[in-house]
Order: C-alpha cells, then structure tokens, then sequence
C-alpha cells in the first residue's frame, strides 16, 4: 500500500509539473505575440516633402539659335590650266603648295619659241597685205583717171559728130564724114565702158585687200595672244592648292596645273529643314538677312567667326530635302575651305517667350507650378523652340510663377514641396536660420555626437565644428535632436 501511494503521488506531482509548464509556456508564447504585434504597429506616418529647385518664369524677348553643319568654300576659285603645249621654262618661287601669290605675279612660263615664230611670220604676212593694199589703192585712182579721160575724149567725139550733121544739114558736109565722126564717138564711148570696168576691178581689188590686211590682223592678234598665254599669272591674290607641275615638265593645252583659292573671300554653305527655313522667310517672302557665328572646333578650342546669311540655292537636289543656305564670312581667321564647323543662325526675335531648362517639359508641353501652399500643379504650354539644354516657351498664366526646373518620376499635381531657387537663378536663396545655445544644451549635442559609433569621421568633424561657434543652424539642431529623442 505504502509503495501504491507514493506512487500515485509522484504521478500527481510530475502531472503538476507538467501542467505547469505548459500555462508557462503558453504566458510566454502569448507575451511573444503581443510583443511582435506592437513592434508590427506602424506609427502614424507624416506627409513627405520633395525639395524641389524652382525657377521663376520672366517673360521676356529672345532671339533663337538655329544650329547647323556646314562646310567652308570660296567664293573666288580658279584652276590654273595651261594655254598653250610646250616646255615649262620658268617656274615661280611661290608657285607650291600652300604659297601666297598676289595679283598679276608670273607663276610659269612655256617655252614661247613657237609661238614667237608665228607671230613673225605672220607680222610678214601682215607687210605684205598692206603693200598689197597700197598698190590696189594706186591702181584704183589711176582707173578713176583713165575713166575721167574717156568720158572727155567721147564728149569731144559727140560735138564733132553734132557738128558734121550741122554741117550735112546745111549742104556743106559729105555723109562719109559723118559716118567717121559716127564711128568715132562709138569707139569713144566703147572705152568709156572699158575704163568703167576697170574702175570696178580696181574697187574690188582694193576691197579684197583689206579683207587680206584685216584677216592678217586678226591672225597677228591671235598669235599675240598664244604668245602671251605661254607666261601664266594670278588673276587675283589668294592661296594655290593642288599643285601638280614641275620645272621643266612638258604640258599640253588645257592642262591643270594647280588651282588659285581666294582666302580673304570665304563662306559657308550649309543645310537646313523646310520647317527652319521657313523661320526664316520674311513677311514678302524674301530670306531673312541674319547673323551667323561659325566656329570650328579645334582639340577643345573654337575658332569663331562672324558672317552673314546672303543667298539659298536655287533648286534642292535630287534625293535630298531642306534647304540649302550661304552665309558670307567675315575676317576667317584661321578657317580653309574644306573645313566642316558648326554654324549658329539667329533667327528673329520672338516677344512674350520664357526661357526654361529643357528638364522642365515633360513629353505632352506641360510644366509643373508651385502654388501659394507649396504644392504642385500642372500647366499646358507651347513649345516655341529647343535651345540647348533650354527650351522656349509660352503659356498662359506662366508669367511671374515658380516652375520646377527638373521633372523626376515622383513629382506631380498635388505632391508638397519645398521650393529652393535653382543655382544660378537671380533668386537668392534665404541663409540658414541661426540659433544660440545654451552651456547645457551644446555639451549635451557634443556628447551625443563624440558618442556616435556610426558617425563618419569627416561628418563628425564638421557637425563639431559648427557646434563650437557661438551660434548653430537651427537645421542642424532639430536633426540631432531628431536623433536623439527628444
């Protein structure tokens, strides 16, 4: 019995313990859960604030850029060609690539040999025809003296005649005598038709000769001029390029020697799309005459010059679009033709236009606004031209207004922000609010700070700095009480 009893009681007594355990275990488990369903409990979450940098929209007049490639030529260039075939005799000193040569300077000399012969013997020719002239010249007046002595010899012939048939009238003269004077004035007047041919001979022989002296002229000219071909000079001062031509080389006529580029008269001729040229079309339709800066871009450094728009090309050509424009230079320094540099068109000035950053408008024309409550609202603009990292505006109601000047993912209608004037901006921004500590308070920021194991060395640097000053941004303050607690 004694042993059925202290059996029963340990059986009561491990039944205890267990039971025991078990409520201990289920206190725990519960106070577990509580734990992690307060740690689960969010605090109440505050509305977050973008800092957002803003600038202010100033209507105002502004001139665009229209930006372009294009390519620098001359307006005065001539290929130096050979006039005459022959023996390269003298070569000018400057007549190389790249040389400077002025106006009227001798660049090469063919041998004139030839040419100096013809033009002898045609100056022979030439004595010859007016000889040839002299002497029809003579043959005609004597035609014209002859002709005037037939005419009187049958004037005579014709009063003889009238007086034998007086004189048969009156029964004094035989008929016999008559037919002798008859025949007489014929045989004059006969003559007087021989020398008039020969007048017309001589007039024509005279004619012929100066055809001959004026045909020998036109000759002597022509061979004057192969002959002064065979030296070649420059038309004007400019620069040779492509020089292909050595001293005592034999060249034939119409061959290119080197070709002559005036460097002082250069400019660019470049593409533009209809759109853009049509910015540029006055009101009567005639090409807007504006200003264009050239540059070209050399290892970092431009090299600008000023010019001019002058004239379009007359026709687009084939397979191609836009327009092609001609802008005159003005004092190229340091430009060639050939070079490829970036041209800026002004165009007309636009009035009531905001210049805005490019980050600024979004794909539908739309910019963001800062009210009066420091939120967000949306406003529909146009788009009148991209300049860069700007673009141009205009819009109603945008005057005056703080506009976002960078767009993110985050931003829209409605969102608060904390406006900062964008650096550059004539907006200056406001300086930080400065407080003064008390002995207190600054050792006690000091503390926390030195005390912060996962502080930067540098952070903590500064933030000590700007503690030991006798006054603290109130900024800095609020962020360490922040973390702090309290």
């Amino acid at each position: 019995m004694r042993f059925l009893r202290q059996s029963l009681t340990g059986l009561f007594l491990l039944a205890a313990t267990l039971a025991i355990l078990v409520y201990a275990g289920q206190l725990v488990r519960e106070s577990v859960e509580d734990r992690l369903a307060q740690a689960n409990t969010a605090p109440p979450t505050r509305e977050r604030v973008f800092t957002v940098s803003v600038v202010t929209a100033e209507p105002g007049r502004e001139s665009p850029e229209l930006v372009a490639f294009g390519q620098i030529q001359s307006r005065r260039n001539l290929e130096i060609r050979a006039a005459s075939e022959g023996t390269i005799v003298e070569l000018s000193e400057n007549f190389e690539e790249g040389a400077e040569v002025r106006a009227g300077e001798v660049l090469v000399r063919v041998d004139p040999t030839k040419a100096r012969y013809v033009v002898e013997r045609i100056s022979s020719d030439l004595l010859d025809a007016q000889a040839e002239q002299r002497d029809a010249i003579r043959t005609l007046e004597l035609a014209k003296d002859e002709l005037v002595a037939a005419q009187s010899q049958l004037e005579l012939r014709q009063r003889a005649h009238a007086r034998q048939l007086d004189l048969q009238a009156r029964g004094v003269g035989t008929s016999s005598s008559v037919e002798t004077a008859e025949l007489a004035m014929a045989g004059a007047r006969q003559s007087v038709l021989s020398n008039r041919r020969a007048l017309a001979q001589a007039e024509a022989r005279v004619d012929q000769a100066e055809t001959r002296l004026e045909r020998t002229r036109i000759a002597l000219a022509e061979a004057e001029t192969d002959l002064r071909d065979t030296v070649i000079t420059a038309d004007f001062t400019g620069t040779l390029s492509e020089v292909a031509v050595v001293k005592g080389g034999l060249v034939s006529r119409n061959e290119r020697l080197a070709r002559l580029i005036d460097a002082d008269a250069l400019e660019v001729v470049f593409r533009v799309s209809t759109p853009q040229y049509a910015r540029l079309l006055e009101e009567n339709g005639d090409l807007y005459q504006a200003q264009v800066t050239v540059s070209l871009d050399v290892m970092g450094s431009d090299l600008p010059t000023k010019g001019e728009i002058t004239r379009d090309a007359a026709a687009v050509g084939d397979g191609q679009t836009g327009r092609v424009l001609y802008a005159r230079l003005e004092q190229a320094r340091g430009l060639k033709p050939g070079d490829f540099v970036t041209v800026r068109v002004r165009e007309p000035a636009l009035d009531n236009v905001v210049r805005l950053p490019a980050m600024a408008l979004d794909a539908a024309n739309q910019v963001l606004l800062v009210d009066q409550e420091n939120r967000l609202e949306s406003l529909q603009v146009e788009l009148l031209r991209r300049q860069g990292d700007d673009v141009l505006v205009r819009g109603a109601g945008l005057a005056g207004r703080q506009v976002v000047a960078r767009r993110t993912p985050l931003l829209g209608e409605g969102i608060a922000v904390k406006p900062v004037p964008r650096a550059g901006s004539d907006a200056v921004p406001k300086p930080p609010e400065m407080v003064a500590l008390s002995t207190q308070e600054r050792a006690r920021l000091v503390a926390f700070v030195e005390g912060n194991q996962r502080m930067p060395a540098d952070v903590k640097k500064r933030i000590l700095t700007a503690l030991n000053r006798p006054e603290v941004p109130a900024q800095m303050i609020e962020r360490l009480q922040n973390r702090m607690g309290g």
